[in-house]
């Protein structure tokens, strides 16, 4: 059996809906709920959903509601719970708990898809709230007020997977970003599938390439093979993102990526997050940068060969880059460390750059990411070329090693980090960072 609480929230319902129909006869929710402690004691441990489902649906025949059909405004009339589509109901109550008000819901009756009707258009947080709170297993469309969730065959119990974590949401807001983290896991999952040992990077680069078309405005490969590109979004800086393409060892053909909690391993050989995880995290900063304050040119570097000395970088079309202000490299191991030198011996920029993205982790509630010397990186190449550079922690452990594991939360927490620096607008145009020669 599920926690009770967790079970009742899968259902539209939660023990406070019992105290609260003592003062309200109209609260529907409150009487679904007046014979679940009874049952529960009857019934013990062992309750599904399917359980659960069949009692309150005998419930609800002895509670006088509106009738199967009947729209009632949730804004100003109690929300008819008892009536609602079993698998639907939970999503239904949370939705309108949140904010996002129905009027109309379907769940499919088991053929595939389910159906909600909304009282108003979503706004874009909504729709955020909404795309990251559905399961992966299950696809949702949202055109204008009409939603629909289409699940597989015999999956309709995973809309109640979707009324959970609508619940955890309305619980505690911060768990959205527990959700988006967890999409996100998707990503970065398949990247670290798709071998690119360095000099063999063409299939990685060619499956990156793809993704990055549909979400910048240009994309080409220079001579050296490094992947660029750009995407312009007003009058502003021009900030490089940059990550590599190439893993330092082949990736083990058939061994088994293995979670444990937000981290992951490989049964056999490296897991290749140096650098799938900065790979990973710049597309989707850039399917994120449109919702932020930023304005200005985003430039993307995906480089080659960078295990073996930085050589892509240091081929970079040097056209390409004549115009940055500054580069954020993602390609540091651990988590919260701000790269700006190597070893206290080489800086990649002056102080003052490296404390913006300090600043920043304090804007979106991390203050502990600090400023730090570190290893080579393209950082480094970058910063040769006059460019103010850090590289930023992925959090990858134990890089080239068959020991190596990456937390995805903290990777996508770097996500999280960059996108404030850009939503901030903490980097300027013709930066005053940015000088000509080494730092």
């Amino acid at each position: 059996m599920k926690n009770k609480e967790i079970l009742l929230a899968r259902h539209g319902l939660q023990n406070e809906d019992l105290f609260r129909s003592k003062n309200c006869e109209g609260y529907n929710a409150g009487k679904l709920m007046m014979g679940t402690e009874q049952w529960f004691h009857e019934v013990g441990d062992q309750i599904t959903d399917e359980d659960f489902i069949s009692f309150l649906q005998e419930s609800a025949k002895t509670i006088d509601s509106p009738g199967r059909g009947m729209l009632i405004d949730p804004v100003l009339g109690d929300l008819p719970i008892t009536d609602f589509d079993p698998y639907i109901r939970g999503v239904i109550r949370w939705m309108n708990e949140l904010g996002i008000h129905t009027f109309g819901s379907c769940d499919g009756h088991g053929r595939g898809e389910a159906g909600i009707f909304l009282k108003k258009y979503p706004n874009g947080k909504q729709l955020e709230l909404l795309k990251a709170a559905v399961p992966p297993s299950l696809r949702i469309r949202i055109e204008g007020k009409n939603i629909r969730v289409s699940y597989p065959k015999k999956g309709q119990s995973q809309l109640l997977d979707f009324a959970e974590n609508l619940y955890h949401v309305w619980k505690n807001p911060s768990f959205l970003k527990d959700l988006q983290a967890h999409h996100f896991k998707g990503l970065l999952v398949e990247y670290l599938t798709i071998p690119g040992v360095s000099t063999d990077e063409r299939r990685f680069r060619s499956r990156v390439r793809n993704k990055l078309t549909s979400l910048i405005d240009h994309t080409f490969i220079d001579r050296k093979g490094n992947l660029l590109g750009f995407v312009e979004l007003g009058n502003g800086p021009t900030v490089l993102l940059s990550a590599h393409l190439d893993t330092v060892k082949e990736i083990v053909e058939g061994r088994e990526i293995i979670e444990d909690n937000t981290v992951l391993r490989s049964s056999d050989g490296i897991l290749g997050a140096d650098d799938r995880a900065g790979v990973a995290a710049i597309l989707k900063i850039l399917s994120r940068v449109k919702k932020t304050n930023f304005r200005g040119t985003l430039k993307v570097a995906f480089t080659v060969e960078e295990e073996i000395g930085c050589l892509g970088s240091r081929a970079i079309d040097q056209d390409f880059i004549e115009d940055v202000d500054a580069a954020i490299v993602i390609d540091r191991r651990g988590n919260r460390d701000i790269v700006t030198s190597w070893s206290n011996y080489v800086h990649f920029c002056p102080e003052d750059y490296g404390r913006l993205f300090e600043k920043a982790g304090k804007f979106a509630g991390m203050d502990d990411w600090k400023i730090t010397p570190g290893g080579i990186s393209d950082a480094m190449v970058f910063a040769e070329f006059g460019i103010p550079s850090v590289n930023l922690s992925t959090g990858y452990q134990n890089e080239h090693k068959e020991t190596e594991t990456v937390d995805y939360m903290s990777t996508f927490e770097t996500v999280l980090l960059v996108e404030s620096v850009l939503h901030h607008q903490l980097i300027k145009q013709n930066s005053l960072y940015k000088k000509v020669g080494n730092y």
